[in-house]
């Protein structure tokens, strides 16, 4: 029969600090990774903003033309 013994390490203040420098390095890296990622989503609204934008513009030159169209067609018949 085979028995594993785990032997029982201790956590020395070196170990601890280890450790802690670690977790620490590890947490940098996420909130890099969150930095890039927002300036990523930032600018892909920035680029939705800008077409959205261009596209009211053109919906609002549309429909004052439209406007302009039909004033003018209601003082041609007024006329007549």
């Amino acid at each position: 029969m085979i028995v594993a013994v785990m032997v029982r390490e201790t956590w020395t203040d070196e170990r601890l600090d280890d450790l802690n420098q670690k977790v620490g390095d590890g947490f940098a890296r996420v909130d890099a990774r969150f930095v890039s990622l927002e300036a990523r989503i930032e600018a892909r609204f920035q680029s939705l903003e800008e077409r959205i934008d261009a596209k009211f513009d053109g919906l609002n030159r549309t429909l004052i033309g439209s406007a302009a169209v039909i004033v003018a067609a209601i003082i041609g018949s007024s006329a007549v």
